[in-house]
């Protein structure tokens, strides 16, 4: 009895990790742009909330969003201008993504 519990166990422990291994591909499939974009936003609100930047940069809309080549490989590179900023220095945000979306980074330099 008890081995058919422990073998039944490990059946369903095994089913388990094969269904979680076989849809983690999905989530890296490449994005197209309208997506990164709102990914971008997110993070950008997600960076308001957290008090990284100012209440202002929640509303900004993106001003050019393009795939762009690193010595890592290709991201999304997303920009965000904020008119309201006086600093030019501080006034573009730059927000990269891997190409599935996933957050790599924010600046205000695009480097």
């Amino acid at each position: 009895m008890f081995r058919k519990l422990l073998i039944s166990m490990f059946a369903i422990g095994l089913l388990a990790t094969g269904s979680a291994f076989a849809h983690g591909g999905h989530d890296h499939e490449p994005i197209d742009k309208e997506k990164a974009i709102e990914k971008a936003k997110v993070v950008v609100s997600q960076m308001v909330k957290k008090s990284k930047l100012d209440a202002s940069w929640e509303n900004v809309k993106s001003i050019k969003a393009s795939k762009k080549a690193f010595k890592e490989g290709n991201e999304w590179f997303i920009s965000f201008e904020n008119k309201t900023i006086k600093d030019s220095s501080k006034s573009t945000l730059y927000v990269f993504l891997t190409l599935s979306g996933e957050y790599l980074a924010a600046n205000f330099t695009g480097k």
